[in-house]
């Protein structure tokens, strides 16, 4: 019964956290949409900062490209980073932390659709030898006495499938978005430097406009 409680936990697990990184991802997909109305279109980069909204994820990369623009060379090892190295990683550093929080909950999905099939098929396999235990202790093999219980326990390989099925081509699908979103954050990213190394103005460079 428990192997069952913990394939439904798996589920709902899984579903929750599928709903959830969808509505993150419009979300951020929206916000990118937002950028090139209102970010590219100001007369400078902290004007444009701060036409985003506050925890967007595009924001948070300008911000940290503005800090490392305006406050490089705080202490004396700094000192032997020149800027634009100084600017890059900063803004690289961003990315990679926008792109770690993107990646939450893919590893459960991951998780669930590898090793629910398994739990499914261990259910059975433990379904089936109480009900061939408990036949023998009976003493009635006929094929009516065995077909009830061994089918019944075949159900635990129904739910496994059931469980796994949808949390694989949530994994994959997210995955697939996720790529999308880091590009579109990588292209940002990009240009963002760009603008700070060639001066404080948010007009992107036309080399760059995609």
């Amino acid at each position: 019964m428990y192997k069952r409680q913990i394939l439904v936990i798996m589920s709902m697990g899984s579903w929750y956290i599928m709903f959830v990184k969808v509505y993150e991802q419009t979300k951020l997909f929206r916000q990118a949409r937002d950028v090139q109305k209102s970010f590219w279109q100001a007369a400078s980069v902290t004007e444009g900062m701060n036409s985003l909204k506050e925890g967007s994820p595009f924001r948070y990369i300008a911000e940290s490209g503005i800090k490392a623009n305006s406050t490089h060379h705080e202490g004396k090892l700094l000192e032997q980073i020149d800027l634009n190295t100084w600017v890059t990683m900063s803004i690289q550093r961003a990315v990679d932390n926008v792109a770690s929080r993107l990646q939450d909950g893919l590893a459960f999905l991951a998780t669930v659709g590898s090793t629910s099939p398994f739990v499914g098929l261990f259910g059975t396999v433990w379904g089936i030898y109480h009900a061939l235990t408990a036949i023998g202790i009976a003493g009635q093999a006929s094929i009516d006495k065995v077909a009830g219980p061994v089918g019944e326990a075949l159900i635990m390989t129904a739910i496994g499938l059931a469980v796994a099925v949808p949390a694989v081509l949530g994994y994959n699908w997210l995955v697939r978005r996720n790529k999308v979103a880091l590009e579109q954050l990588r292209n940002f990213a990009a240009d963002l430097h760009m603008v700070l190394m060639s001066g404080n103005s948010a007009k992107r460079p036309a080399a760059a406009a995609r």
